[in-house]
Protein backbone atom coordinates (compact mmCIF):
# COMPACT_ATOMS: atom_id res chain seq x y z
CA UNK A 1 0.00 0.00 0.00
CA UNK A 2 1.54 3.45 -0.88
CA UNK A 3 1.44 6.69 1.59
CA UNK A 4 -1.62 8.21 -0.04
CA UNK A 5 -3.41 4.84 0.21
CA UNK A 6 -6.80 3.59 2.70
CA UNK A 7 -8.16 0.41 2.28
CA UNK A 8 -12.25 0.50 2.38
CA UNK A 9 -14.68 -2.54 2.75
CA UNK A 10 -17.59 -2.50 0.57
CA UNK A 11 -20.63 -5.36 0.07
CA UNK A 12 -22.66 -6.17 -2.66
CA UNK A 13 -25.94 -7.32 -0.57
CA UNK A 14 -28.88 -10.04 -1.41
CA UNK A 15 -30.76 -7.92 -3.69
CA UNK A 16 -27.99 -6.61 -5.34
CA UNK A 17 -26.14 -10.07 -5.97
CA UNK A 18 -30.24 -11.13 -6.94
CA UNK A 19 -30.13 -8.58 -9.40
CA UNK A 20 -27.32 -9.20 -11.23
CA UNK A 21 -25.24 -5.91 -10.54
CA UNK A 22 -22.22 -7.31 -8.92
CA UNK A 23 -20.07 -6.64 -12.33
CA UNK A 24 -21.81 -2.93 -12.72
CA UNK A 25 -20.70 -2.19 -9.32
CA UNK A 26 -16.92 -3.82 -9.41
CA UNK A 27 -16.94 -1.47 -13.13
CA UNK A 28 -17.49 1.91 -10.75
CA UNK A 29 -14.98 1.61 -8.60
CA UNK A 30 -12.55 0.32 -11.13
CA UNK A 31 -13.82 3.12 -13.64
CA UNK A 32 -13.20 6.15 -10.72
CA UNK A 33 -8.85 4.35 -10.36
CA UNK A 34 -9.67 2.34 -7.27
CA UNK A 35 -7.78 -0.76 -7.09
CA UNK A 36 -9.15 -4.19 -6.13
CA UNK A 37 -6.97 -5.67 -3.21
CA UNK A 38 -9.75 -8.63 -1.95
CA UNK A 39 -13.07 -10.46 -2.82
CA UNK A 40 -15.30 -13.07 -2.08
CA UNK A 41 -18.78 -14.59 -2.81
CA UNK A 42 -20.05 -16.12 0.41
CA UNK A 43 -23.03 -16.39 2.48
CA UNK A 44 -23.23 -14.57 5.75
CA UNK A 45 -24.71 -16.90 8.69
CA UNK A 46 -26.37 -15.08 11.78
CA UNK A 47 -23.21 -15.06 13.57
CA UNK A 48 -21.56 -12.77 10.95
CA UNK A 49 -24.45 -10.48 10.44
CA UNK A 50 -24.47 -10.21 13.91
CA UNK A 51 -21.07 -9.07 14.41
CA UNK A 52 -21.23 -6.84 11.41
CA UNK A 53 -24.49 -4.97 12.36
CA UNK A 54 -24.00 -5.57 16.44
CA UNK A 55 -24.97 -1.75 16.96
CA UNK A 56 -27.56 -1.96 15.69
CA UNK A 57 -28.84 -4.82 17.84
CA UNK A 58 -31.00 -2.84 20.02
CA UNK A 59 -33.28 -1.06 17.17
CA UNK A 60 -36.17 -2.57 15.99
CA UNK A 61 -35.37 -3.28 12.67
CA UNK A 62 -32.24 -5.38 13.82
CA UNK A 63 -34.16 -8.85 13.04
CA UNK A 64 -35.01 -7.91 9.59
CA UNK A 65 -31.19 -6.52 8.81
CA UNK A 66 -30.29 -10.61 10.07
CA UNK A 67 -32.76 -11.89 8.30
CA UNK A 68 -32.15 -10.28 4.54
CA UNK A 69 -28.15 -9.92 5.29
CA UNK A 70 -28.33 -13.73 5.39
CA UNK A 71 -31.35 -14.62 2.94
CA UNK A 72 -28.70 -14.92 -0.17
CA UNK A 73 -25.29 -14.74 -1.12
CA UNK A 74 -23.82 -11.34 -0.93
CA UNK A 75 -20.33 -10.17 -2.63
CA UNK A 76 -17.80 -9.14 -0.07
CA UNK A 77 -14.66 -6.90 -1.40
CA UNK A 78 -11.89 -4.28 -0.18
CA UNK A 79 -10.96 -1.68 -1.86
CA UNK A 80 -7.39 0.50 -1.88
CA UNK A 81 -7.02 3.77 -3.24
CA UNK A 82 -6.30 7.52 -2.00
CA UNK A 83 -9.37 8.80 0.38
CA UNK A 84 -11.08 5.22 -0.62
CA UNK A 85 -13.40 5.56 2.34
CA UNK A 86 -14.65 9.08 1.40
CA UNK A 87 -14.40 8.16 -2.66
CA UNK A 88 -17.04 5.23 -2.17
CA UNK A 89 -19.26 6.56 0.11
CA UNK A 90 -19.77 9.07 -2.21
CA UNK A 91 -20.22 7.14 -5.13
CA UNK A 92 -22.77 4.69 -3.07
CA UNK A 93 -24.99 7.63 -2.04
CA UNK A 94 -27.23 8.14 0.67
CA UNK A 95 -28.61 5.10 3.12
CA UNK A 96 -32.10 5.92 1.55
CA UNK A 97 -32.45 5.33 -1.85
CA UNK A 98 -34.70 7.95 -2.61
CA UNK A 99 -32.19 10.80 -1.07
CA UNK A 100 -29.39 9.48 -3.48
CA UNK A 101 -28.54 11.57 -6.37
CA UNK A 102 -28.97 9.81 -9.67
CA UNK A 103 -25.25 8.57 -10.83
CA UNK A 104 -24.60 7.07 -7.38
CA UNK A 105 -25.22 3.22 -6.69
CA UNK A 106 -28.25 3.35 -4.71
CA UNK A 107 -29.47 6.67 -6.27
CA UNK A 108 -28.94 4.34 -10.36
CA UNK A 109 -30.30 1.51 -8.45
CA UNK A 110 -31.97 1.67 -5.50
CA UNK A 111 -35.61 1.83 -4.59
CA UNK A 112 -36.05 0.89 -1.19
CA UNK A 113 -34.54 1.66 1.88
CA UNK A 114 -34.03 -2.00 3.34
CA UNK A 115 -33.01 -2.84 0.19
CA UNK A 116 -30.45 -0.75 -1.02
CA UNK A 117 -28.29 -2.66 -3.39
CA UNK A 118 -24.94 -2.04 -1.03
CA UNK A 119 -22.73 -1.08 1.89
CA UNK A 120 -19.74 0.82 2.23
CA UNK A 121 -17.86 0.94 5.49
CA UNK A 122 -18.61 4.74 7.08
CA UNK A 123 -15.95 7.35 6.20
CA UNK A 124 -16.63 9.42 9.70
CA UNK A 125 -15.29 5.94 11.33
CA UNK A 126 -12.09 4.74 10.76
CA UNK A 127 -12.35 2.21 13.33
CA UNK A 128 -15.86 0.54 11.59
CA UNK A 129 -13.88 0.23 8.40
CA UNK A 130 -11.21 -1.47 10.15
CA UNK A 131 -13.37 -3.55 12.00
CA UNK A 132 -15.34 -4.57 9.19
CA UNK A 133 -12.46 -5.76 6.66
CA UNK A 134 -11.11 -8.11 9.26
CA UNK A 135 -14.66 -9.07 10.20
CA UNK A 136 -14.75 -10.58 6.39
CA UNK A 137 -10.86 -11.27 5.32
CA UNK A 138 -7.89 -12.43 7.13
CA UNK A 139 -4.84 -10.90 6.13
CA UNK A 140 -3.68 -13.72 3.41
CA UNK A 141 -6.87 -13.06 1.78
CA UNK A 142 -5.77 -9.21 0.73
CA UNK A 143 -3.34 -8.99 -1.91
CA UNK A 144 -0.72 -5.86 -1.91
CA UNK A 145 -0.11 -4.89 -5.83
CA UNK A 146 0.43 -2.34 -7.80
CA UNK A 147 -2.02 -2.10 -11.32
CA UNK A 148 -0.28 -0.62 -13.94
CA UNK A 149 -1.31 2.70 -15.39
CA UNK A 150 -1.43 4.06 -11.60
CA UNK A 151 0.15 6.78 -13.04
CA UNK A 152 -2.64 7.73 -14.87
CA UNK A 153 -5.03 8.11 -12.01
CA UNK A 154 -2.30 10.01 -9.26
CA UNK A 155 -0.10 12.57 -10.72
CA UNK A 156 2.96 11.71 -8.00
CA UNK A 157 3.26 8.21 -8.40
CA UNK A 158 6.55 6.63 -9.93
CA UNK A 159 6.09 3.27 -11.52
Amino acid sequence: MSHHDERTFVMVKPDGVNRGLIGEIVSRFEDRGLQLVGAKFIQIDEELAHEHYGEHADKPFFDGLVEFITSDPVFAMVWEGADATRQVRAMVGETDPAESAPGTIRGDFGLDLGHNVIHASDHEDEGANVREIDLFFDDEELVDWTRSGTTWVYEDVEE
